[in-house]
């Protein structure tokens, strides 16, 4: 008995081709982008670990050269670039910056890859 295969130009458009609905808006999209990218460099992981385990939640930048073993010029340009992400709180005290992790910065990351992972399935 001889069976017919399908041919391979024969695709079921419900199966493979189905719209999707709903797409994230695109500065959504972006700014998330923009916060993994944030997170995605070892030293500012680090940083962000300093910041947490530091007594009351706030360190200056003075405190966070030397456990890492970078000049204070780095650790700036790190810093500046997780306060424009929106991952800490910079605030002047004299000549000195001290950092807070953002309330929520992190919850708000976590919440969104579970919105996703739940797109998935």
């Amino acid at each position: 008995m001889i069976t017919a295969l399908p041919s391979p130009t024969d695709h079921r458009q419900d199966v493979c081709c189905q719209s999707i609905s709903v797409a994230p808006p695109v500065d959504e999209s972006r700014d998330f982008a923009r916060k993994l990218k944030a997170l995605s460099d070892p030293t500012r992981l680090q940083l962000l670990h300093l910041i947490a385990a530091h007594p009351g939640g706030s360190a200056c930048i003075c405190h966070l050269t030397e456990p890492l073993g970078v000049t204070q010029p780095t650790v700036s340009h790190h810093m500046r670039l997780l306060a424009e992400s929106g991952f800490v709180t910079r605030e002047q005290r004299g000549k000195w910056a001290f950092y807070t992790i953002r309330p929520g910065a992190l919850k708000d990351l976590g919440e969104y890859l579970i919105d996703l992972s739940r797109l998935h399935g």
